[in-house]
């Protein structure tokens, strides 16, 4: 088995070898030793830097991660984490996607003000909103399958 050292898992992941350092102090990547002072990897951290980096986007924290991964290293997902990440990346992209229809009118309106036209104090009203109603989707209950 041919082992990557920090600089090649750097390379190949776009983390830093500071962040991999971190992420081995906290328990998310594991070395195997070290080749000199420089640690050694195996090949496998490549996917699990890549799911540390995915659950990071959708916004979970480096402890959520941590507890997703099993002791041998191997993901165990958490379903229903996943399914309200999943949910709250959906209220958000609603958020952004009115704020973007806003964005929009505004730049092409052609009211002399944009107090004045109804469109915009709809929309503006709108993206104010708190607590917006939200539909629930019914989810597949398919076991094993996410």
């Amino acid at each position: 088995m041919k082992f990557l050292d920090i600089g090649d898992v750097s390379a190949q992941t776009g983390v830093k070898p500071s962040a991999l350092r971190y992420y081995e102090e906290i328990g998310l990547i594991q070395s195997l030793f070290r080749h000199g002072l420089r640690r050694q990897f195996s090949p496998d951290v490549l996917l699990q830097i890549k799911l540390i980096t995915m659950g990071q986007s959708a916004g979970f924290s480096l402890e959520e991660i941590a507890a997703m991964f099993g002791k041998s290293g191997r993901p165990d997902l958490p379903r229903d984490a996943l399914h309200r990440k999943a949910d709250e990346i959906d209220d958000k992209i609603h958020q952004l996607t009115a704020l973007r229809d806003t964005l929009r009118h505004v730049a092409e309106c052609k009211a002399p003000s944009h107090m004045e036209c109804p469109t915009f104090r709809r929309l503006v009203e709108l993206s104010g909103k708190k607590g917006r109603v939200r539909l629930k989707r019914k989810r597949p209950q398919t076991p094993g399958v996410i």
